[in-house]
């Protein structure tokens, strides 16, 4: 069986707030790369909930921040009709990362 890494490096400052995030994927050719933000889920199949790790820097732009949010919206939809193939949700899951988008002040 073959296996990959994807990790990821926090610095954090003295109260223990994310001053920097790098991360590193082998098969993605990603190196040390710097980035933001991250939002990372996992399912825990015997307690059957989602478990979540959300970084982000403290320099992280509020502005920003949005944008990242939204493009998560998006692709959750995206994902749900993937794996479920159920249009009709996925549409609504996309028009409400649309109406986010509005209210968030990205689009107008």
């Amino acid at each position: 069986m073959r296996e990959t890494n994807i990790n990821i490096r926090v610095e954090l400052d003295e109260n223990h707030v994310p001053e920097k995030l790098y991360w590193n994927a082998q098969d993605g050719g990603i190196e040390n790369e710097e980035t933001k933000a991250t939002m990372i889920s996992v399912w825990d199949d015997k307690k059957k909930e989602a478990l979540r790790i959300d970084l982000w820097t403290k320099d992280m732009p509020v502005d920003d921040m949005k944008m990242f949010l939204h493009q998560i919206l998006l692709s959750i939809s995206h994902t749900y009709e993937k794996a479920t193939g159920e249009e009709d949700v996925a549409q609504w899951l996309e028009d409400t990362a649309e109406t986010f988008a509005v209210k968030a002040a990205i689009k107008m």
